[in-house]
């Protein structure tokens, strides 16, 4: 049995607990009963408590014997005896029920409101008959005194059927064009509907007319909630005959008693759900209203909190036991989740031993559904190589995926992934270590896991607070924060800074980096210049002192870009190693082929002085060496050669001296100085 304590409150869950698969033979489902001890301690209120998939509705009788559940996939409605707390009988469905209702104060008589806009009527016996309304209906409510069933739906017209007569009525008018729900006071019979547009209508059944208008939305104290749409009427309760509850779209409920038109008290949800339902528990003058996320129990005088159940599953309807502290919830789960609060009431005179039982029985430990068994999607299945199973008796299909035996499972991922438990030993003996450390005194120093990140964040804080020791102290420190210091503890969270995820995430930070660098450079350079300043006055050379300065970092600029292009080039390059004793041929060959194709004569016209031409083959090796000398008229040519380059250099020579007489300016021009 599963307890929780929200508002030193117990809430014992009597639902939880292991639920074995339908699709187990009932001699399957006996021995493991007898086997497993989880099994055995858990309490079962009722037998099979529970719906294929989904629940809709759960009510219990007026003379308290019989509880009644209606649920789909497929549409059903089961009956279960109180006194034998097992199911009575079931019976299927053509369509998914809305609501129900009890006529009689058994069993015998149920009329069901389906999702077709059929109205189905069933006797003991089964289904006694079958009519249709002429749009889609969303409550109803029975009048005893004049055996009239009222429908509200989709219309603004609110359906009459007398169940004596066998016949429909002429129907109530609404001013609104949708109706959501419907509610009889116990006491005088004041038919009071909820609209879409935010009023509550109120009918008095003699006079088959309206007889008062109220207006959640158009009053002062609801608009100071700041609501920005028009709250719809969703559910309705009577407590006696003057008080009133009703629910709103927007997650708020406003208590309104009858003789004033001003809300007494209005208590807001927060979550911002339509209400669903609404209940009074006497014993403690509690109210219970239920979303679609939670239910709460608060005060009905001063709206405060009382406790709260929040099951973790979308909640449908709730239905309170009379007169203790019993409840059921319908969900969008399989199970009927059944709660008992012992400081609201007593158990039930067929369950009084949970009295006795709950203290007894008590667990901290939360249970899985299903723990036997593994839920596995169908990409899960492929990636422990499993898919091949689908369609065997070993995997069973289950809404968007696969139920697999936990032996199974564990088999499948010990091979699919072997060294997966050595990872996870290592890690927890990694942490226990760490937790060890964290008691030792140890220094200050920068992380193992992100330290340059670590680094810019204390430079960060030291230059927000330089000088200001109090603003230090109440800055907080990133690495000393229990929400982020995994970032610096645990090595998945390691920053890759040369990942291409980080260049594109992170431009800013590059962008800083490098304006830092380019700082610390500059300052570098500039302390010699900075100390020169502080001796010579400023004169107009200062102006030439810039320009060089610009010209210098441009060629800085220069070499930089050189160098990264060297290294790119670099990069291109491939070199390979040449063996020992072999020369390179890849030039020499190409150069040897063509002297090979030339005459003798034209490879000695090339030649200076010596000539060696030498072959290599398999019959040995050639080598022949000429030496002869030029003949007069090439050393005529040359000597003419030399002695013209020899006037070219004076010419230069004289050219160059008159260019420089003639960029000198003159100090005298027609007389007068120059400046």
């Amino acid at each position: 049995m599963q307890v929780s304590n929200p508002n030193n409150v117990k809430i014992y869950n009597l639902s939880a607990g292991k639920s074995l698969p339908q699709w187990l033979s009932d001699r399957r489902k006996r021995s493991l009963q007898k086997q497993d001890v989880d099994l055995q301690r858990r309490i079962e209120l009722l037998q099979d408590f529970e719906m294929p998939t989904v629940s809709h509705c759960v009510r219990v009788t007026k003379d308290g014997q019989y509880i009644c559940a209606a649920g789909t996939y497929k549409p059903k409605v089961r009956c279960y005896d109180v006194s034998q707390m097992s199911l009575k009988f079931e019976r299927g469905l053509d369509s998914d029920v809305v609501k129900f209702q009890f006529l009689s104060d058994d069993y015998s008589k149920i009329v069901f409101l389906q999702n077709d806009r059929y109205i189905e009527l069933h006797s003991q016996n089964g289904r006694y008959y079958r009519l249709r309304i002429p749009k889609y209906g969303r409550d109803m409510a029975y009048h005893t005194a004049s055996c009239d069933l009222y429908v509200a739906g989709v219309s603004s017209e609110i359906y009459r059927l007398n169940l004596e007569q066998g016949r429909f009525l002429n129907p109530l008018s609404t001013n609104s064009s949708e109706v959501k729900c419907c509610e009889l006071n116990p006491v005088h019979h004041l038919l009071a509907c909820g609209t879409n547009t935010g009023h509550v209508e109120c009918f008095d059944p003699r006079v088959r007319g309206r007889v008062g208008i109220l207006d959640t939305i158009l009053n002062q104290h609801v608009e100071d909630l700041g609501v920005s749409v028009v709250p719809t009427v969703t559910a309705l309760k009577f407590r006696d005959a003057l008080t009133m509850a009703v629910g709103t779209s927007t997650g708020h409920v406003l208590l309104y008693d009858l003789r004033s038109d001003k809300p007494v008290l209005i208590k807001d949800h927060q979550y911002e759900l339509p209400i669903k339902s609404i209940e009074f528990h006497d014993s403690l003058d509690l109210v219970m209203s239920m979303d679609s996320k939670i239910l709460k129990l608060w005060n009905r005088n001063n709206g405060k909190a009382y406790t709260a159940i929040e099951p973790g599953t979308d909640l449908n309807d709730l239905c309170v036991v009379p007169g203790s502290g019993l409840l059921f919830m319908a969900t969008e789960a399989p199970k009927v989740l059944t709660y008992y609060i012992p400081s609201i009431g007593t158990a039930p005179k067929w369950c009084s031993f949970l009295d006795n039982l709950t203290e007894e029985l008590e667990e901290s430990s939360e249970t899985q559904v299903y723990d036997d068994y593994k839920f596995l999607t169908r990409r899960e299945l492929e990636d422990l190589g499993l898919s091949h199973l689908i369609g065997s008796n070993l995997l069973r299909a289950y809404m968007h995926g696969f139920f697999i035996d936990m032996r199974l499972y564990h088999k499948a991922k010990s091979i699919a992934e072997p060294f997966a438990y050595e990872k996870y030993r290592k890690n927890k003996i990694r942490e226990k270590i760490e937790e060890e450390r964290e008691n030792r005194v140890r220094l200050k120093k920068l992380p193992k896991v992100n330290p340059d990140f670590a680094r810019k964040l204390i430079e960060a804080k030291e230059e927000a607070t330089a000088g200001n020791k109090k603003k230090m102290k109440k800055t907080p420190d990133i690495m000393e924060d229990s929400r982020f210091s995994a970032m610096f503890q645990d090595t998945d969270f390691h920053i890759d800074t040369t990942s291409e995820e980080f260049r594109l995430l992170n431009p800013v930070v590059s962008k800083l980096d490098k304006s830092k660098k380019k700082k610390a450079v500059i300052e570098q350079q500039f302390d010699e210049i900075e100390k020169e300043d502080d001796h010579d006055s400023y004169d107009d050379s200062s102006s030439d002192d810039e320009h060089t300065w610009t010209q210098e970092v441009k060629k800085q600029h220069k070499l930089l870009r050189q160098e990264d292009r060297d290294r790119e080039r670099e990069k291109r390059l491939k070199f390979y190693e040449i063996k020992e004793g072999q020369a390179f041929k890849s030039f020499e060959d190409k150069n040897r082929k063509k002297e090979l194709k030339q005459t003798l004569a034209e490879r000695l016209e090339k030649a200076e002085d010596t000539t060696v031409v030498s072959t290599t083959g398999t019959f040995g090796n050639k080598e022949m060496t000429f030496k002869f000398k030029k003949s007069q008229k090439e050393l005529k040519r040359q000597e003419e050669y030399q002695a013209h380059r020899r006037e070219r250099k004076q010419v230069r020579r004289s050219a160059g001296e008159i260019t420089k007489e003639l960029k000198q300016k003159p100090k005298y021009w027609m007389g007068k100085r120059v400046k």
